[in-house]
């Protein structure tokens, strides 16, 4: 075997965080803006089949609402106190979060308990941040407030209505006295592979990762972000908010249903706002290809978008491939096309490729595409000599990948341990550098991810990245589709063996599973030389995801395949 290398450096960009930008929270730079009538954040309601109805708040009329908020939470909690913020994705949203920051609270960005699917997390996360304040519009008291009464929840001190404050345009408070090395909020990741586990982003951390993302996209009081990611999730957060309040432009958006249900509205915020920047994971890239139409992408001129990032999950090759296919002819610039990674840890982000498009490479015998550089921060990938990855593995050429940099979280809420093991590994004589848990490999400078290191099969000796099988069954059978597969691994008397979960297509009304099990068990073995252990084939909707609608492998494992070994009844 040949031994790995030791980490590779990436050179950095030239450019450091300034110390300025590290020692300002960003709610402060509001008051910057006091007297600024100019659009800030606008909510398209899209309630109205026919037309969308833009709902605005300039400059100036959000600083005298974020102000109103304040002023109620000075009178229910001390500087430091976790706040809830369970609202829908609105204005009401906004003004809670920088509401919360301006009073010196620990903000707590959720979900409302509309969608089925989020309420156990939500139950899980207000377990274990202990706010007993909760932020929300009007609309939602009464459903909160049955919410509360119907769930193993601590029972909210208040629910406070943030759109029915007084409001009073007099206020000239200030922004509370806080350090840089102050919470600003817990970011709960998205996995449901176990109980929720709150990242601690200090106000230090935001304000860097705000300045890399407009450093890294050229964002500036011209840019206009629009999309649609959830404001509870780390991507949309920074996004469609943070990052807009960080560079003074204007930010669009919609609802994450309202795209789910008419992908082409994704497309209206593109083109329909000058030089716009927007975000979000493959799948929608996917989505966006396949559920349009061209004549309906005809409609759309796209030549206006600066920066269209995907992130959040494995950017696909064929992906690009498809979505440059689809929409260059309608205006859409390739260097647009912006391949990004980062995660919760880092509060956001990484790295990012730049304007000269995507790049596919080869590793490994796969196609990846390559992610680019990092901005403010120090990125390694460290060989598995260094840490405890198991030593009879070749991971030809790969590592796993640490970050360190004043992006980086503080922590997670109330876990020693786990954040001494994630946030606190040492290399070459250093603490703090912070394990992501993701594979990557360095080539030419250039960081591409290739996979999750907990997610690694082995087989005989051998790893398989269960992202690589799921795309081989996702593309067996033409009632299967990419990120409607879920592979894992499960533990046998005789080794390891794989197990593949796969959503039906909602087309399909007349089938064969046994027809779709062969297709897929026959593609697994000649790509891969893999036996799948189980193959189910399970309804639309079967499988577990994370909130930002990734698959979560690991609770798709314990959905279909029981503790002890054998098929669970749930895989039938």
């Amino acid at each position: 075997m040949m031994p790995m290398p030791r980490p590779e450096k990436v050179p950095v960009s030239t450019k450091e965080v300034p110390e300025e930008v590290l020692r300002t929270p960003l709610v402060w730079r509001l008051l910057e803006r006091a007297d600024v009538e100019r659009p800030a954040y606008t909510h398209l309601d899209c309630s109205n089949r026919h037309e969308l109805v833009e709902d605005t708040l300039t400059w100036a009329e959000l600083l005298v609402q974020v102000r109103a908020v304040a002023a109620k939470l000075r009178e229910l909690i001390r500087p430091g106190d976790r706040v809830a913020i369970t609202a829908r994705q609105d204005l009401s949203y906004v003004v809670a979060f920088f509401g919360a920051l301006y009073a010196g609270a620990v903000a707590v960005p959720l979900s409302a308990p509309d969608v089925r699917a989020h309420r156990e997390r939500l139950v899980g996360v207000l377990n274990d941040c202990d706010a007993d304040i909760w932020l929300t519009s009007e609309a939602l008291v009464e459903r909160l407030g049955e919410f509360a009464a119907a769930e193993a929840v601590p029972a909210p001190r208040e629910i406070v209505a943030v759109d029915t404050l007084p409001l009073d345009p007099a206020d000239r408070s200030q922004p509370a006295a806080v350090s840089p090395e102050d919470p600003a909020y817990l970011q709960y990741t998205s996995g449901t592979t176990r109980s929720p586990a709150g990242v601690i982003i200090t106000h230090r951390a935001l304000s860097a990762s705000c300045w890399q993302i407009c450093d890294a996209y050229d964002v500036g009081e011209h840019t206009t972000c629009v999309g649609w990611i959830p404001f509870f999730h780390d991507m949309g957060l920074a996004q469609l908010i943070a990052g807009t309040m960080h560079s003074g432009g204007r930010t669009v958006f919609i609802a994450p249903l309202e795209f789910i249900r008419r992908p082409e509205r994704w497309l209206l915020l593109m083109s329909a706002y000058p030089n716009t920047l927007t975000a979000a994971p493959n799948f929608a890239y996917d989505l966006v290809t396949e559920a349009v139409p061209e004549p309906v992408r005809a409609e759309y001129d796209l030549s206006t978008v600066s920066i269209a990032l995907s992130g959040s999950e494995p950017v696909r090759a064929a992906t690009v491939r498809g979505f440059l296919a689809a929409y260059e002819p309608h205006g859409f610039p390739r260097g647009a096309l912006r391949p990004s990674y980062g995660l919760a840890e880092a509060t956001v982000y990484v790295a990012s490729g730049d304007s000269g498009g995507p790049v596919v490479t080869e590793v490994d015998g796969r196609e990846v595409v390559e992610i680019g550089w990092p901005r403010g921060q120090r990125v390694r990938v460290v060989a598995p000599s260094d840490r405890d990855l198991p030593p009879n593995v070749d991971l030809g050429g790969t590592g796993e990948i640490w970050v360190k940099g004043p992006n980086v979280g503080a922590g997670y809420w109330r876990r020693p341990e786990l954040t001494a093991e994630v946030f606190d590994a040492e290399l070459d004589g250093e603490r703090g550098w912070l394990r992501t848990g993701d594979l990557g490999t360095i080539r030419d400078g250039r960081l591409s991810v290739t996979g999750r290191l907990k997610d690694l099969i082995i087989i005989d000796g051998r790893n398989h990245s269960p992202h690589d099988i799921e795309e081989t069954v996702a593309a067996a059978h033409p009632l299967l589709g990419p990120e409607r597969v879920a592979a894992f691994s499960v533990d046998l008397d005789d080794g390891e063996g794989v197990v593949v979960v796969a959503e039906r297509a909602r087309k399909a009304l007349d089938f064969d599973e046994s027809e779709i099990a062969r297709a897929a068990t026959r593609a697994v073995a000649e790509r891969h030389d893999v036996r799948l252990k189980a193959f189910f084939l399970v309804k639309p909707g079967g499988l577990p995801r994370t909130s930002s609608g990734k698959v979560a492998r690991s609770a798709a494992r314990t959905r279909y395949w029981a503790a002890d070994g054998t098929e669970s009844p749930h895989g039938s």
